[in-house]
């Protein structure tokens, strides 16, 4: 898939967020990278790049205490990994429902959430 075709599913995934979710989501960037790097790949500590498909970077909701944006912060970071995420998928639409999942999966990091929270919840 070309890439501006994968990253407008990106937005459309983005924007069709459960309001509830959504609306709570504050300075937050959603990025495509075609691969994960060494660093992303230390950072959720695996070893396979064939198996990241997308990774939250951040201080998650759960843990920003009052002191959090006294001072200017980067903002938090959900990569998608295009090709990963291409690897998983036969077709466009699978394509599509794979980037929904890995994105609302990425959201319940940033909301603190761990992978088996995030499993249980039916994400």
């Amino acid at each position: 898939m070309e890439r501006e075709k994968f990253e407008m599913l990106v937005e459309k995934a983005f924007e069709e967020l459960p309001p509830e979710f959504k609306s709570r989501l504050e300075n937050i960037h959603v990025v495509v990278e075609n691969l994960p790097d060494e660093l992303d790949l230390q950072k959720a500590r695996i070893g396979n790049g064939y198996m990241l498909l997308g990774l939250y970077s951040g201080v998650p909701l759960s843990r920003r205490g009052a002191d959090y944006g006294v001072y200017p912060v980067l903002p938090d970071r959900i990569k998608l990994f295009k090709e990963n995420i291409e690897r998983y998928c036969r077709d466009d639409k699978d394509i599509e429902a794979k980037i929904r999942e890995v994105l609302i999966h990425e959201v319940g990091h940033y909301f603190g959430m761990t992978d088996e929270e995030i499993r249980k919840a039916g994400y």
